[in-house]
């Protein structure tokens, strides 16, 4: 059994079922060249101030850069007995700096090394799923300008309601994951914190310079209190909690492709390259791209209700149930990035089917709402209005037509007020045209929001 670089007041083995549960090695050892790399700031910040020599300093580095190649190369063995990254890490560095390895791990703790590991880890992934939102969006974004007068119906209760035009649809997806960028901003502000120098919970005795190590490492800030320093993991929580909700949104496009590439709605169709077929109905095209990210949402989200309640009653400072914050993270990563890039991949072989939408955009009374106000500009209360919108709509119904297929004299019977000219008010293109209002479904409104959405992100 390996022996324990912590063992110095234990006189009994660890049992083995106790080093299997208690080892993370197993997923943290993806942290290997982000705790190689505050191992090297560490030792240089050692060497300035005196803590070690130059010498030491430097074959330390030039061992720790033969570990990071061996586990590159696939040749370093993990073993349950060293618990870690940080001691496999220390561990392979004593066989190539047999007399100084030791002093690696002067002024600081596993607390503190694992809290700058873990910020490291996420800052890289967050400038990485940055990078992603941006390339989505200008995907979105270039299919709303491909598709600026295709009209679509608009629903509200899964019901149609009004026009809209489907690139306004698609840019209230835009929006969204403009909103999620703009929290993984802020998540990645304050993941942007260097806590390396707290040691275990109560800082150091060492003269230790924290500031060099900030600036070695490309912090923009040294965490304020050592307490919390170590013990922190409201960044954690905050990504998965920003990466959920950004799930949520991928839900929701996700539910709204399935829906729209269905026989019943037909409203696009999803390429070859990402759909699939059945094991025993032939002519089954299947949008399990967007089945499969509809259903790694509830994974996201689990893993929030994960971190959530591990950290809810931790006492301060460190406890070992923050091992199982990694998990949780790493999957998090994962998942998110993944669907980021399919999406982002498929969005582009989307095929819009706008003779299909016009038409339903003429069934289903979708004008009920411009006979309303076509009333209403004439002087009628938009109440009264709305009531005579509505038997006009029983009328039709009762004769088995749309409200633009009534006469004159059929709606006079419900208002003198209406002339030949509601049907001006009552075509498609009329509906979507008089939508002025600023964030409205008007072909000028769609058109600036599309150009300015591609403007900015070039600018970015």
């Amino acid at each position: 059994m390996a022996e324990k670089l912590w063992g110095g007041r234990f006189t009994e083995s660890t049992d083995r079922m106790v080093e299997r549960l208690n080892a993370s090695i197993h997923f943290d050892k993806r942290l290997y060249a982000r705790d190689i790399e505050g191992s090297i700031a560490h030792l240089e910040m050692l060497a300035s101030e005196s803590i070690i020599t130059d010498e030491e300093s430097t074959a330390l580095k030039k061992g720790l850069l033969k570990v990071k190649e061996k586990i590159e190369s696939g040749s370093m063995v993990y073993s349950d007995a060293l618990e870690d990254i940080h001691m496999h890490v220390e561990s392979e560095l004593g066989k190539e700096c047999p007399d100084i390895s030791r002093k690696l791990h002067t002024a600081r703790s596993r607390n503190d090394q694992i809290a700058l590991d873990v910020r490291l880890y996420l800052k890289d992934e967050l400038n990485e799923i940055l990078a992603l939102f941006k390339k989505l969006q200008k995907e979105i974004a270039k299919l709303a300008q491909a598709n600026l007068d295709v009209v679509m119906p608009g629903y509200t209760h899964m019901q149609r309601a009004q026009p809209v035009l489907f690139a306004h649809h698609m840019m209230a997806y835009f929006e969204m994951f403009k909103r999620d960028t703009q929290r993984m901003e802020d998540c990645l502000e304050r993941t942007d914190s260097m806590p390396l120098g707290t040691a275990a919970l109560a800082g150091t005795t060492y003269p230790v310079n924290r500031d060099l190590v900030r600036k070695l490492l490309g912090f923009s800030k040294m965490a304020e209190n050592s307490i919390d320093a170590v013990s922190d993991r409201d960044f954690v929580m905050e990504f998965i909690s920003s990466a959920s909700i950004a799930m949520i949104h991928f839900s929701r496009i996700s539910e709204e492709l399935i829906l729209w590439s269905t026989s019943e709605f037909d409203f696009i169709s999803i390429s070859d390259a990402f759909t699939t077929g059945s094991s025993i109905m032939p002519q089954k095209k299947n949008p399990d791209v967007s089945e499969l990210v509809r259903g790694k949402t509830g994974r996201v989200v689990g893993n929030l209700m994960s971190i959530i309640t591990l950290m809810k009653s931790l006492p301060l400072a460190y406890n070992k149930d923050m091992q199982e914050d990694k998990e949780p993270l790493f999957d998090t990563v994962d998942t998110l990035k993944a669907c980021i890039d399919i999406y982002t991949r498929m969005i582009p072989h989307i095929t819009v089917k706008r003779e299909n939408m016009y038409k339903a955009c003429t069934q289903g009374f979708l004008n009920a709402t411009e006979l309303a106000d076509y009333l209403a500009v004439k002087g009628m209360p938009f109440r009264d209005a709305h009531s005579i919108s509505g038997k006009a709509v029983a009328r039709a119904v009762e004769k088995g037509c749309e409200l633009q297929d009534l006469t004159v004299d059929e709606f006079k019977q419900f208002s003198d007020l209406i002339e030949n000219d509601i049907y001006e008010y009552l075509t498609v293109e009329s509906m979507i045209t008089r939508r002025i209002s600023y964030g409205g479904t008007g072909y000028d409104n769609v058109r600036n929001a599309v150009e300015k959405a591609l403007s900015n992100l070039e600018e970015q």
